[in-house]
C-alpha cells in the first residue's frame, strides 16, 4: 500500500445489483459520500473484479468486491488554534456547538484566524476523515459573529453531504430568540418576503424583489418594558434574515448596529442583560442525523 493511502474494502450488497457504482459504493462505504466516491473512481482509485474502474455510471454487479483507494485527507489550509469550545453534542460523524458571541465562523479577509472554523480544527484534530480530501470541518450554515447559540459542523464526507442536504431542503428546526423593539399588535405572525444584498448598501441585506426567498415565523413570548422577547423559526436560512424580518414589521432587534434599535431606554435593557451586541440567539437546533438516521434536537438558553 502507498504511504498516505487507505485501501477500503467495499462488497456491494445484493439488493444494489444494477445500480450506478458510484450510488452502490456508497450504500457501501458510509464515510464516503457519493460526490465522493465519484471523483475517487474518476481519478483511477476504485478497482472492481475485472481490474481498475473509471466510469461512475458503470452497473455495480450484487455481491462483487471493489477495492477504493482513498489518500489520506490533506492538511487544512487554515491553522488550529486552541479556542474554548461549549460542545454540545459529539460523535465521529458531526459536532454541535453553542458558539460563544463575538467568534467569527468562518476566516475571511479581515478574520483570517481567531475562528470557529480553527478552534474545530483544533478540536477535532485526529477525527476528522476529510470533507472533499481535506482534513476540515464542513460548515454547512453560519451564524453571525455577534450570535449567539446552537450550530452543527461535519466530521466526515458523508455526514457534510446528509446535513448539507437537508438544510438545502428546510427541514431544519432553527429557532432563534430575539429581543425587538416595541410592541407586535398581535402575538405571533408570518413574514414571507425575499432578501438579497442591498442595491444601496452591499454590505446590508434588505427585502428585494426578485431575491431569494425567506420565511420567518415569529411569536412573542413575553413582554419586556418597552421591548419584546419574541421567538423565530426559520423557514429558509438567509444572512440577516431575523435581523431583516423584524425590522420590517417596525420591531428591529435591541443592540442591532446595521437594522435595530440604539436608544438610551434599549442600551440600558442590554446592559441589565449582561449583553454587549445584538439580541439574538440561536436557541434550538433540531435535525436527522445524517449517518444514523435518528432525530436530534438541541436547545440552549441565554
Amino acid at each position: 500500500m502507498n504511504p498516505g493511502v487507505s485501501i477500503i474494502e467495499a462488497r456491494i450488497a445484493d439488493s444494489a445489483d444494477g445500480w450506478r457504482l458510484d450510488r452502490a459504493l456508497a450504500d457501501a462505504v458510509p464515510t464516503l459520500s457519493r460526490e465522493r466516491l465519484k471523483a475517487l473512481i474518476s481519478s483511477g482509485a476504485v478497482t472492481g473484479p475485472q481490474g481498475q474502474v473509471r466510469d461512475p455510471a458503470k452497473k455495480a454487479p450484487g455481491g462483487a468486491l471493489f477495492s477504493v483507494a482513498v489518500p489520506d485527507p490533506t492538511p487544512a489550509h487554515n491553522e488550529a488554534q486552541e479556542i474554548p469550545l461549549n460542545v454540545v453534542f459529539e460523535d465521529e460523524n458531526l459536532i454541535v456547538i453553542d458558539k460563544q458571541a463575538g467568534l467569527v465562523v468562518h476566516p475571511a479577509a479581515g478574520n483570517l484566524d481567531g475562528t470557529l472554523v480553527n478552534a474545530l480544527l483544533h478540536h477535532c484534530q485526529g477525527s476528522l476523515s476529510g470533507i472533499g480530501g481535506v482534513a476540515r470541518p464542513g460548515i454547512v450554515h453560519r451564524i453571525d459573529k455577534d450570535t449567539s447559540g446552537l450550530m452543527v459542523a461535519a466530521k466526515t464526507d458523508r455526514a457534510h453531504e446528509g446535513l448539507a442536504r437537508q438544510f438545502k431542503a428546510h427541514s431544519i428546526d432553527r429557532r432563534y430568540k430575539a429581543i425587538v423593539s416595541g410592541k407586535p399588535r398581535t402575538v405571533q405572525g408570518v413574514v414571507d418576503a425575499p432578501l438579497a444584498r442591498s442595491p444601496v448598501n452591499r454590505k446590508k441585506v434588505a427585502i428585494v424583489k426578485g431575491g431569494k426567498r425567506a420565511v420567518t415565523h415569529w411569536r412573542v413570548v413575553r413582554d419586556l418594558l418597552d421591548a419584546t422577547l419574541v421567538e423565530c423559526r426559520l423557514e429558509t436560512g438567509r444572512t440577516h434574515q431575523v435581523r431583516v424580518h423584524m425590522a420590517s414589521l417596525g420591531h428591529p432587534l435591541v443592540g442591532d448596529p446595521v437594522y435595530g434599535s440604539t436608544r438610551k431606554a434599549h442600551r440600558e435593557l442590554l446592559e441589565t442583560l449582561n449583553f454587549r451586541r445584538q439580541a439574538l440567539h440561536a436557541a434550538r437546533l433540531g435535525f436527522i442525523h445524517p449517518i444514523k438516521s435518528n432525530a436530534l434536537a438541541f436547545e440552549s438558553e441565554k
